[in-house]
């Protein structure tokens, strides 16, 4: 035997000749304890009291009051009563994420390889929304959609307006879609963005080569390389978007374009004994959206993400 394998033996655990095994200090877990303290307090204890308040019963005869139960009815009573709502908001966060995406994906493209100079400024131009109130921006929006605003003047110059039911924008899923889409569409640009910025654009120019064709060239190699982009902006526009009810409040109807988000907030702060009710959707809506991204991470998620 060598000096050098006596001395790494001799370095190792006594005895065995095994490597010594590294001891995490105190310090890693006196950081992670502000986090974990965090988390516990502020997202494991209000999701346990919600799901306590879900399961709760009310007193026959005196709205507001409760007893500690486990009714499951309430789950199977919301759902047979709000179900539409439900399916509402999945269609409403799945055609803002869909419309965001065909925004985005040309934007973060121009921004990563085509900008320049103007980079910065286009990348800022993107966040600036964020420093204008949510609510604000979506008022902003009403106006821009009003009957007598500039997008319902150029679509009633060319008569589109006449082929829809109500003849107007405003009140309708449409006006409803195009706000979750707009105060969403930041969360779609930046990843995207991030994801194409950090592709080596000789390979782009290499498939391009290979290829020959341009959309066949973005089909295999560019969409590809900027997949973790596209799926972590995907999920950050749908599952908010899904949850929103600003939006709906401020841009649609009554009754016909109310989301699940709308409900629960309803049955909170305006319906008497409405808690009970309110927690179920709200776990039912999380319960969904996770499986959707569970299923669709399973699908087309990456090494990076999976």
């Amino acid at each position: 035997m060598s000096a050098a394998q006596v001395a790494a033996r001799s370095a190792g655990t006594p005895g065995t000749g095994e490597p010594p095994r590294s001891r995490k200090s105190p310090w890693a877990w006196l950081l992670l304890a502000p986090g974990i303290v965090w988390l516990l307090v502020f997202f494991v204890w209000p999701l346990v009291q919600l799901a306590a308040v879900s399961l709760q019963s009310g007193f026959p005869g005196y709205p507001g009051y409760y007893y500690r139960d486990v009714n499951v009815g309430n789950y199977a009573d919301a759902i047979a009563e709000y179900w539409p709502h439900l399916l509402r908001s999945l269609l409403y966060g799945a055609l803002a994420t869909f419309f965001a995406f065909l925004l985005a994906y040309p934007l973060a493209y121009a921004m990563a390889f085509k900008a320049g100079r103007w980079r910065n400024v286009m990348l800022i131009l993107v966040i600036a929304p964020f420093f204008t109130s949510f609510i604000l921006r979506t008022i902003a929006w009403r106006q821009i959609l009003a009957d007598e605003g500039p997008v319902a003047k150029v679509l009633n110059f060319f008569h589109v307006l006449q082929f829809m039911p109500s003849g107007r924008l405003t009140e309708t899923w449409i006006a409803v879609v195009a706000g979750l889409t707009y105060n969403f569409l930041p969360f779609m640009v930046l990843p995207i963005y991030s994801s194409l910025e950090r592709a080596d654009p000789k390979v782009i120019e290499a498939g391009g080569d290979l290829y020959g064709n341009g959309l066949t060239t973005f089909r295999t190699v560019t969409l590809p390389m900027s997949m973790p982009g596209v799926l972590a902006g995907t999920l950050l526009t749908f599952i908010p978007a899904a949850g929103d009810y600003v939006n709906a409040e401020l841009l649609g109807s009554d009754r016909s374009t109310k989301m699940v988000g709308n409900v629960i907030e309803s049955q909170f702060f305006r319906v008497p004994g409405g808690y009970p009710t309110a927690a179920a959707l709200s776990f039912t809506l999380m319960a969904i959206i996770l499986a959707l991204v569970f299923l669709y991470v399973r699908k087309f998620g990456t090494e990076e993400l999976v």
